[in-house]
């Protein structure tokens, strides 16, 4: 029975029992291997992902094997100081090194080596994927940007019906691997402690897994109205466009939504434009305009930054990062940032497309960077967001600042549009990003389900839809079988990444958004807020970023001055206008589906 009481000051306690210092000890051995492994890992997976080759696939499932395994042999040995009474740094630090893993190895080697070649075989199936509309012509094959241009600009119903199959085609052969990885992933959660995988990524917000699942639906309440006066609206539009194909009171099919998942929204904006409440202008015809290439895209994003306060990128950071999709080999193109070092080896990788949407993509990734370096000075095990919703919401939120006045500050437009492009303005904003909130969290819903085994692999894809039509209001475009797995069509889903946290930076962003604009003065309506070149707010959001994950996330949250509790008011707050204005074109039609 582990000891509770006064810390004793070193020495082991008489019946045995681990001591205090033992705990600090054994934290800071950990904290010292895991981060050699981690950037072992880190440079692995880089090379794997911007090279990808089955060579690069073995040595990045290696380095992602020695994570895993060290960090399950560490939290088995990390459970000794359970029921202690700890610092509080050293309580956190066990706690951490519990969950610093999304998918936990099982102990035994030969099951820890299978997952981790499972794992890094679905990342590659993923970034290798094509649709072949021509089987017998592969110069014909559409990558996944290609894919996205198409999807993007087509309107041509039979057209986007052909790429959405040809795309989700690439999903089924991941299907027995991911069953087998759930298996392995759950095994290595319960000895860890926890019932199951989806247990043990809700563990890791501050809070019992059921409060924060809770926590999880009472947003989703908060904002649900918002999403379904928009889900009506664009109904209405695109029943206009495409007759019968779209119902005047259903589901949406999801090919019609100018997206491979019906995420975002932003590509139909032409089809359901507010009449005369257009925005004024074309950002991606812009910087086309001005052959802006993929690093002016990218030294938009410093730009901003260096105006809070930050100093500038690395040099190293534009002589490593990848931009653009090599032609010589095959790439992870989804869009992500590293911090290879824990220090100073920042870099992004992308696929960079001039157009609006890669603009503020930039701003998002450069938030990470920024994030990374702002807390490179802490334990290493304290290096990470306030929770994972942070790390996704601090570029969002600068993202939220590219309002037409700062477009006009930095002179890519020549003069800011009137009050009329608001509507627009904001039309163009919710078709990313309140559209994206079922997509943020049914994701996991489906997750957490099958991890639990209340969805079981008979069902995985029926499941999947049916959470598709209860949060979304979208059906595929062709009827689905357990012959489909259309999870994995998904990179996230591939690639094992947690999703809430994307749901949960929607709902931050604009909290941290409406914080930063207080402490810049602005006193304005919320959507025309810009805090380029305030120092204040940069200050503001740096006190928080340095704090890294020290602290209980709510502290994070109060040190931006946005309160304690996650609060979906200023997202609210943010579209008021366009939800009035929703609601008086939806008169007469339904809600709903």
């Amino acid at each position: 029975m582990a000891w509770i009481g006064t810390e004793p000051a070193s020495g082991t306690m008489p019946n045995g029992a681990p001591t205090v210092d033992e705990a600090r000890a054994f934290t800071d051995a950990a904290e010292t291997k895991l981060l050699d492994l981690w950037i072992k890992s880190g440079r692995a997976s880089w090379v794997q992902q911007t090279f990808i080759t089955d060579d690069t696939q073995r040595i990045s499932a290696d380095a992602d094997l020695a994570v895993k395994s060290e960090t399950a042999r560490l939290a088995a040995e990390a459970r000794r100081f359970d029921g202690m009474t700890l610092p509080e740094d050293v309580a956190r630090k066990l706690k951490l090194i519990r969950l610093s893993v999304d998918i936990p190895a099982p102990r035994d080697p030969a099951e820890a080596a299978e997952l981790a070649k499972i794992d890094s075989s679905l990342h590659a199936d993923y970034g290798k994927g094509k649709w072949c509309p021509d089987a017998s012509d592969a110069s014909k094959c559409l990558n996944i940007d290609q894919l996205e241009k198409l999807m993007a600009s087509s309107r041509d119903p039979e057209e986007l019906k052909r790429a959405w199959i040809g795309w989700h085609a690439i999903a089924p052969p991941m299907r027995e691997r991911y069953e087998r990885m759930v298996e392995l992933g759950n095994k290595g959660a319960r000895e860890l402690g926890f019932a199951d995988m989806g247990s043990q990524w809700r563990s890791n917000y501050d809070m019992p897994p059921d409060k924060f699942a809770a926590e999880i639906e009472r947003l989703w309440q908060q904002v649900r109205p918002l999403y379904e006066s928009l889900h009506a609206y664009v109904r209405t539009r695109l029943h206009e466009k495409y007759g019968a194909a779209v119902p005047a009171d259903g589901p949406i099919p999801a090919e019609l939504l100018g997206n491979l998942w019906a995420q975002g929204w932003t590509n139909i904006y032409p089809l359901v434009a507010p009449p005369q409440g257009d925005s004024g202008y074309d950002l991606t015809e812009i910087l086309k305009s001005r052959n802006t290439d993929a690093v002016g895209m990218v030294k938009f994003g410093e730009r901003f930054f260096v105006s809070l306060g930050f100093d500038p990128l690395p040099e190293t950071f534009w002589k490593r990062s990848m931009f653009v999709r090599p032609r010589d080999r095959e790439v992870v193109c989804h869009a992500s940032a590293w911090s290879i070092d824990f220090r100073d080896d920042l870099r992004v990788k992308m696929c960079i497309q001039i157009n609006d949407e890669d603009f503020t993509t930039v701003h998002h990734e450069l938030g990470h960077n920024f994030y990374q370096r702002a807390y490179n000075q802490l334990p290493p095990l304290f290096q990470n967001g306030a929770n994972d919703g942070f790390h996704e919401a601090v570029g969002d939120t600068i993202a939220l600042s590219i309002t037409p006045d700062y477009l006009h500050e930095i002179g890519l437009l020549d003069k800011t549009p009137g009050d009329s492009g608001d509507i627009g303005f904001l039309m163009k904003h919710a078709l990313d990003k309140v559209a994206f909130l079922p997509f943020g969290l049914l994701i996991d819903q489906w997750r957490w389900k099958v991890f639990s085994g209340e969805i079981k692999p008979a069902d995985y894809n029926k499941s999947w839809w049916e959470l598709k039509r209860k949060y979304q209001g979208v059906v595929p475009p062709v009827e689905r079988s357990e012959a489909d797995f259309d999870p994995g069509a998904k990179y996230h889903v591939a690639a094992n990444v947690p999703y809430t946290r994307y749901f949960l930076a929607a709902i931050y962003q604009y909290q941290f958004h409406r914080a930063l604009c207080k402490a810049a003065g602005f006193s304005g309506p919320l959507y025309r807020c810009s805090i380029y070149g305030n120092k204040a707010a940069g200050a503001r959001l740096k006190k928080m970023l340095e704090m890294g994950q020290s602290k209980p996330w709510p502290d994070a949250l109060e040190a931006v001055g946005a309160g304690r509790e996650l609060d979906a008011s200023a997202i609210l707050e943010y579209y008021a206008p366009l939800k009035k204005w929703l609601d008086e074109q939806n008169a007469g039609h339904p809600t709903g589906w």
